[in-house]
């Protein structure tokens, strides 16, 4: 094995790496340095000092950036034997990654199944992944790869990434410096064994900048005794050039071939080759910079670089064609069309044409940016302006969309020409604005304008415009400008301007029928869910949450799930289905943990207000940005309410319904009103229980009709109106709310003297406060029984208490029936991290297996 010089540290933390592999504890390090720092030979090293690993390798290539699942491919080919080992799920994912099957997929989906295959492959020995060159992943491997290294810690798996950037997403880096003048100088002793003149010798040393590479190239080059002004990366490739132009004219072609064909098949290169007149005699002319073998290898990636960058311009254009030529159109049809595209010298619409086939299979398979790769280029050979614009915006929709915002722009700025694509102009400016958050005009703005443009020429697509402006205005607390620029047609549309300019009243005869229509909100499902709540009907919230998740899972979309499993999370808190609710925000976290997004933290704010524990609800409502303040006021009110704090839920409650925004108000009047009685503002209740009665009559669902019941007794002091709550929320799904208003009840009769009817709903509050888990209406509702002169009935805490909110969907899950792999695929974790949580769990619960845990009624609350 080959000993480098003054990389002992980086080495010893590699190994380590390893041995922990060996022993079950996987990771990831991100190899960092600018090229020729010695990344690929310190990967070399690793893979010959793993005995009993298996070794697989992986190399980005930087024309090869465009083709999605590219480098994921190369990591998994020497492990398919293991595809049938996974969850049909699993297994579909990676074959539609791979072009063996159709179908919608995301990048984060793709790294779940990828991690399930490397577990599989670990249990036969340990695993260790080396990726090269890093930088030129293609986006799609690079999120899947990602989240695997994020995921791997319980598996005998190790992932180094070599990369020219600091660092591989939230890998823990580990960067090479350059060799100090000591180490620089030994190193270029072992390069030149002959006497070197001593000015020679500093000259390469004050030029190299203790670069590895540089030392071992520059001998290599001519001129070593004159000047090298430019950074050692830019020395190191002209020593490549200089090599280059000392080889015959059919050789260096041959390199651009090789350089312009990132895989590395012998058989396409050569077929190429062929194409060409080249002379097999040449790949040993060639030899010194490529290995030609069972893969093609440059002997480092600056020397490809140098190989396709030297050649001329027609040069370049020969090679891709041959290529192109070289390639199956049935096997690989995408990399044949990038190949075209390159050898292109003008515009081409057979060629534009193919590029954008292949960028609908690449959108398809979850490529959004070799979908916006394929559609940029396209655009650029395309003869015809119209067509030409149509592609344009498909590109900049696509950058849009992988967050290429700028690039967005600039794209954006190119087009412009009929109605039509004119309000698709401002459709994806509007979209642009929203996700900038820069100045200049409202993101709303650009989508009425759209709407206008489209009103005559597609009435249907008009009135979507106006829909998701709407949708935006809510968003961005934008609403009341929207309104009044929108046309009112079509029920939903024409119903929300009457909610926001006569009132809910005005708005119900169509608002009502469109929240029971499901498909209503299919493209809008915030609007519907907040509509829901701000009408108070449970029923049509509950179904747009679902159909969310659903639409989310079937897609595979790690974007729209997380948002269905948060808003199911809410609905299940309002139903007071707590285990439900933490099982929901506990997947929900688990996407974000492994997209490296943010968890959506409006539900476990739903949460911690109704389960009424002080010092946890006011830790989470600490961690919250002011995006989120209305939610953590009206947490707050909620809290304080069930804890008897009435001052402080009043102040909260106020700042709540005073924003007025669709939804979030309209749920805090019950809260305002009662905190408002106990703090004797009979006007302030007054008024919050009319702009609650609006809205609950409008909506007509038992759940608001309840909740306005109870508002009505508290301001009333009118017994049937007790009674009337108790009636509409006996036959609801919204149980918290039922114990509250049997809680309200009982408070009201034990005022009035009659102790033994009081004593029945307090009872019956209790119970279901406790069963629930809502601890400070049920401490409260405890406290009235007391006074009655009955002794309520203790919460025994439970063990499963003690669980954190993954293990308890864990517990959940398996108690259920569900196996490791199957709560894995779930939780995006590897099976064997699940059973790591298993222990744990058992451990505190004072288990032994699970049986056990499917015998405790506890675990399915």
């Amino acid at each position: 094995m080959e000993t480098l010089v003054g990389r002992e540290a980086e080495i010893e933390r590699l190994d380590a790496l390893v041995k922990a592999a060996r022993q079950g504890r996987g990771g990831a390090l991100a190899l960092g340095g600018e090229p020729g720092m010695g990344k690929s030979t310190m990967l070399r090293r690793l893979a010959e000092s793993a005995p009993g690993f298996l070794v697989v390798q992986v190399s980005g290539a930087e024309f090869e950036t465009e083709l999605p699942f590219a480098a994921l491919h190369q990591l998994c080919v020497p492990l398919l034997g293991h595809l049938d080992d996974l969850p049909p799920p699993h297994r579909r994912a990676l074959q539609i990654a791979f072009g063996l099957d159709t179908g919608a997929l995301d990048p984060f989906l793709a790294g779940v199944a990828t991690l399930g295959l490397l577990a599989e492959t670990a249990r036969e020995r340990p695993l260790l992944c080396l990726i090269d060159d890093a930088q030129w992943l293609d986006d799609a491997s690079a999120k899947a790869l990602a989240f695997v290294a994020r995921r791997i810690a319980d598996e005998p798996v190790a992932m180094v990434f070599a990369t020219r950037e600091p660092g591989f997403g939230t890998v823990p880096a580990l960067n090479l410096a350059g060799l100090r003048e000591s180490e620089a100088r030994t190193l270029l002793a072992r390069a030149v064994q002959a006497p070197l003149d001593e000015r020679v010798r500093d000259r390469i040393l004050a030029e190299a900048r203790g670069n590895p590479l540089a030392l071992l190239e520059l001998p290599r080059s001519t001129g070593m005794a004159g000047g090298f002004d430019l950074p050692a990366p830019g020395v190191i490739e002209q020593s490549f050039r200089v090599r280059l132009t000392q080889l015959p004219p059919q050789a260096r072609l041959l390199l651009t071939v090789a350089a312009a064909e990132p895989i590395g098949d012998p058989g396409l290169l050569w077929r190429a080759a062929e194409l060409l007149d080249i002379s097999p005699e040449s790949a040993a002319e060639a030899a010194e910079l490529v290995e030609f073998g069972a893969r093609i290898r440059f002997s480092h990636p600056l020397a490809r670089s140098a190989a396709y960058t030297a050649a001329s311009p027609d040069e370049r254009r020969r090679a891709h064609a041959a290529l192109a030529e070289a390639t199956d159109p049935l096997a690989d049809p995408d990399r044949r069309a990038w190949h075209r595209a390159q050898a292109a010298v003008g515009p081409d619409e057979e060629v534009a044409a193919a590029l954008e086939r292949s960028a609908a299979r690449a959108q398809a398979r979850g490529g959004v940016a070799a979908a916006a790769a394929f559609l940029e280029r396209a655009a650029a050979l395309t003869p015809g302006s119209g067509p030409r614009i149509d592609r344009v915006l498909a590109a900049a929709e696509a950058k849009l969309s992988m967050g290429a915002f700028d690039v967005a722009a600039e794209l954006l700025a190119t087009a412009s020409s009929d109605q039509a694509q004119q309000a698709r102009i401002d459709l994806l400016r509007g979209r642009l604005s929203f996700v900038r958050h820069r100045g200049g005009e409202r993101p709303t703005t650009y989508l009425l304008r759209a709407a206008e443009r489209l009103a005559d020429t597609d009435p249907a697509w008009s009135m979507e415009c106006y829909l998701d402006a709407m949708e935006m205005g809510v968003l961005l607390g934008d609403l009341g400008s929207v309104v009044r620029a929108a046309p009112a047609k079509g029920p939903v549309l024409e119903g929300l301007i009457r909610l926001t300019t006569q009132g809910h009243g005005a708005a119900a005869e169509l608002l009502r029928p469109a929240l029971a229509d499901d498909a209503a909100w299919s493209r809008h499902p915030s609007l519907g869910f907040m509509l829901a709540t701000e009408l108070w009907t449970y029923g049509a919230l509950r179904r747009v949450a679902e159909r969310v998740t659903a639409a989310g899972r079937e897609s595979g979309s790690f974007h729209m799930l997380p948002i269905g499993l948060a808003m199911q999370a809410a609905a299940a808190v309002h139903a007071g289905e707590f285990g439900a609710a933490m099982e929901m925000i506990s997947e929900e976290e688990a996407i974000a943990e492994a997209t490296g997004a943010a968890p959506l933290v409006y539900p476990r704010i739903h949460l911690a207000a109704m389960r009424g524990r002080r010092a946890e609800a006011f830790e989470l409502f600490s961690t919250v940005d002011t995006r989120m303040t209305l939610s953590v006021q009206w947490g707050a009110a909620v809290l304080h309410n069930g804890l008897g704090n009435y001052q402080a839920a009043l102040d909260a409650a106020r700042t709540a319904v005073a924003h007025g925004h669709l939804g979030m108000s309209g749920l805090a009047l019950p809260e305002l009103v009662e905190a408002a009685v106990r703090c004797g503002s009979p006007d302030l209740a007054k008024t919050a229980l009319a702009d609650l009665r609006e809205r609950t009559q409008a909506g007509g669902d038992a759940w608001g009709l309840g909740v306005a019941a109870y508002a009505r007794a508290l301001v009333t002091d009118d017994e049937a109106a007790y009674r009337e709550a108790v009636d509409h929320l006996d036959g609801s799904r919204v149980t918290i709310y039922r114990a509250r208003a049997h809680l309200l009840y009982g408070e009201w009769l034990r005022r009035q003297g009659r102790r033994r009817e009081a004593r029945e709903h307090l009872r019956t509050a209790h119970e279901a406060l406790t069963d629930i888990g809502a601890e400070a209406f049920a401490e409260r509702a405890a406290g009235e029984l007391r006074a009655t002169g009955e002794h309520a009935r203790s919460r025994s805490a439970h063990a499963v208490e003690q669980l954190t909110m993954q293990e308890r969907h864990i517990a959940r899950l398996v108690a259920d029936g569900a196996t490791s792999k199957e709560v894995a695929a779930t939780l995006f974790l590897s099976p064997r991290t699940v059973d790591a949580h298993l222990r744990n769990i058992f451990r505190k619960l004072g288990l032994t297996s699970r049986k056990q845990l499917r015998d405790l009624p506890e675990v399915r609350r």
